[in-house]
Formats: C-alpha cells, sequence, structure tokens
C-alpha cells in the first residue's frame, strides 16, 4: 500500500529554515538507500535546496542534482526537479508544490508550512491521497 506522509513544520530551525526539514528527510532516505525525486515549487527553491544539501550537515554528503543539469541523474540518489524538468517519479517523492503528486510511486512526503494559513490545500492533498486508498500519516516536526 502506498504511504503519504505530512511533515507538519513546528520546531524553530525548521520554521526559520524549511528547507533544512527537506534536507533532513532527504538524509534519511539516502540512508535507507531511497532514491527519491523532491519537486520544488520553482527553480529558486531548486536551486536553494542544491546549495543546502552540500552545506547543512558538514559530515553528511548526500549525492543530488537538479534534473535536466547532467546527463548522469541516474547516478544521484536525490533529484531535485523545478517545474518543467520531465523528471520520472521515483519511489520516494518529497513534494513542496502545491498540487498532489499523481502517478505512480511507493511513497510521498508532503512538507506542512509553519503558517496556519498557508495549510489549506495540504486539506484536500490529504483528502485526495485518502481517496487514492494511501496510508495517510501526519508527523510534528
Amino acid at each position: 500500500m502506498a504511504r503519504a506522509d505530512f511533515y507538519l513544520i513546528d520546531k524553530p530551525r525548521f520554521r526559520e529554515e524549511p528547507l533544512l526539514l527537506v534536507c533532513e528527510l532527504a538524509r534519511k532516505a539516502f540512508d535507507a538507500n531511497l532514491y527519491t525525486l523532491v519537486l520544488a515549487r520553482d527553480g529558486a527553491q531548486a536551486e536553494a535546496l542544491d546549495d543546502l544539501l552540500w552545506s547543512f550537515d558538514p559530515d553528511a554528503y548526500i549525492p543530488h542534482q537538479i534534473a535536466g543539469s547532467d546527463d548522469d541523474e541516474d547516478e544521484a540518489v536525490v533529484l531535485i526537479a523545478a517545474p518543467g524538468s520531465d523528471a520520472a517519479l521515483r519511489p520516494l517523492v518529497i513534494n513542496l508544490r502545491d498540487a498532489a503528486v499523481e502517478g505512480t510511486f511507493d511513497r510521498v512526503l508532503e512538507v506542512v508550512p509553519a503558517d496556519p494559513a498557508a495549510r489549506a490545500p495540504l486539506r484536500e492533498r490529504w483528502k485526495h491521497y485518502q481517496s487514492r486508498g494511501f496510508d495517510v500519516k501526519k508527523h510534528d516536526m
């Protein structure tokens, strides 16, 4: 059964820099040897995440790259896709966009903003994944 996990940003360090949570999720995926696709909201967010994955932890190296920037993207455990790139879905998808992820994958991680006003679209996504038969869970981060 496919899973959808919603990570609610709560801790101050994630409130200040939400992409740090994405880095932590990517590290867990890498440690579990899960090929991951991060669906970035836009090109600027993709670049920011790319930079942060290099620097967020001096002891962690997570092979990653932005989709379309290299021919060897199959080698990168974490692939970051800006809208408009034609990156294929992977078993694990971290979704930073407004729309639910469509297609075939094992698990999706949805990062929920700290601002309650920004959470309305996520309620719709929760219902969407439930209607598709996903096992849906919430995690306070």
